[in-house]
């Protein structure tokens, strides 16, 4: 298939700038899986669509406030960093920029002498290995002075760093959030437990390539990262014996539906494993356990709704795509979210 087979037209004012007032106050559109149906609801009406026996899994994955402002100690420059991998002993794989202010050996200073940073490697992919000193807990500064590294797509500042964390976030380490979580409260997570529902808390960190486009036309040669995952075997029983017991899988979100299929057997049964994958998700893929997904409207061209796609068809994911433009749903991390389920 084509890179070209999953673009449309989307005007710049329905991509969202910023979070929803009441995280589940977005706008929901349910998706037929097979039928195509489409209709207009709330977030908090995703109550609806899950059922005593079912198994809800969420990735519980926190953003690192990973985007620092460094002033170059010898000149005064100032080059922003993007941190991407621990590699251990406080040594960071980053992405810098202007790249050629950021030769091995410079120094940096960050956040009025909070941290202090010193090239160690220039790789191959350009980006840096930078070597940081400090006072403490390295996590503690970090929060101190690190932004949140939103999407190119958002040129809003974000006033409340909070809100680009999903309310359960707990295990460090993703450069970007897993927002089809964004939406979920305190009290509509307690709903669904009280409606009989089992919850499922996986962890991937989302890497710095979701935000990277398909350059490759002919889809099939495109190169996916890696991303680490984790699945306990708390996690990994709820989700068997939802299977077993005939309950549906429901995945919020694109990294919980890659992580479940890169972790399960050929009859969706899970394994608990710590791992890293860079499964490839596009129309053709056989699913081998998530029976429903919740998940934002995505890019034109990406991997994220060629995975859409694979779930419920190019046409009828394009015809949602269009109705919702139509209806002013907004676009993107802080957008509005779907559900596609086989329930319409």
């Amino acid at each position: 298939m084509k890179k070209s087979d999953f673009y449309f037209d989307l005007p710049e004012e329905l991509i969202a700038q910023s979070p929803a007032e009441k995280r589940d106050h977005s706008r929901l559109l349910v998706i037929g899986k097979n039928s195509g149906n489409l209709e207009h609801r709330h977030f908090y009406d995703i109550l609806d669509y899950l059922h005593e026996g079912d198994c809800l899994v969420l990735n519980n994955s926190k953003v690192l406030p990973a985007r620092l402002y460094g002033i170059k100690k010898d000149t005064g420059a100032n080059v922003e960093f993007l941190l991407l991998n621990n590699k251990g002993d406080d040594i960071w794989e980053c992405i810098a920029g202007p790249g050629k202010r950021a030769k091995t050996g410079t120094e940096f200073i960050f956040g009025n002498n909070i941290l202090h940073g010193t090239v160690t490697d220039v790789l191959e992919n350009g980006n840096r290995l930078v070597k940081f000193t400090y006072d403490g807990v390295f996590l503690e500064r970090l929060e101190e002075i690190g932004e949140m590294p939103l999407p190119h797509y958002i040129t809003k500042k974000l006033e409340d760093k909070e809100r680009y964390q999903t309310v359960y976030a707990k295990n460090d380490g993703s450069a970007a959030a897993p927002t089809a979580g964004l939406h979920y409260t305190p009290e509509l997570l307690e709903k669904i437990i009280e409606k009989g529902v089992k919850i499922a808390y996986i962890t991937l960190h989302v890497g710095i390539g979701t935000f990277r486009p398909v350059k490759a036309e002919d889809i099939e040669d495109h190169d996916m990262h890696y991303e680490n995952y984790f699945i306990s075997p708390e996690a990994a029983e709820v989700i068997n014996t939802t299977k077993k017991n005939g309950g549906k899988i429901i995945c919020t979100g694109t990294t919980c539906c890659r992580t479940l299929e890169s972790a399960s057997d050929e009859n969706g049964f899970i394994k608990p494993c710590s791992n890293s994958t860079n499964i490839f998700i596009y129309p053709g893929y056989k699913f081998k356990c998530i029976d429903t997904l919740i998940t934002n409207f995505h890019l034109p061209e990406s991997t994220l709704i060629m995975l859409v796609s694979a779930f419920c068809g190019r046409e009828n994911t394009l015809n949602a795509y269009k109705v919702a433009i139509e209806n002013k749903y907004h676009f993107f991390s802080f957008g509005d979210s779907t559900i596609i389920t086989d329930e319409i």
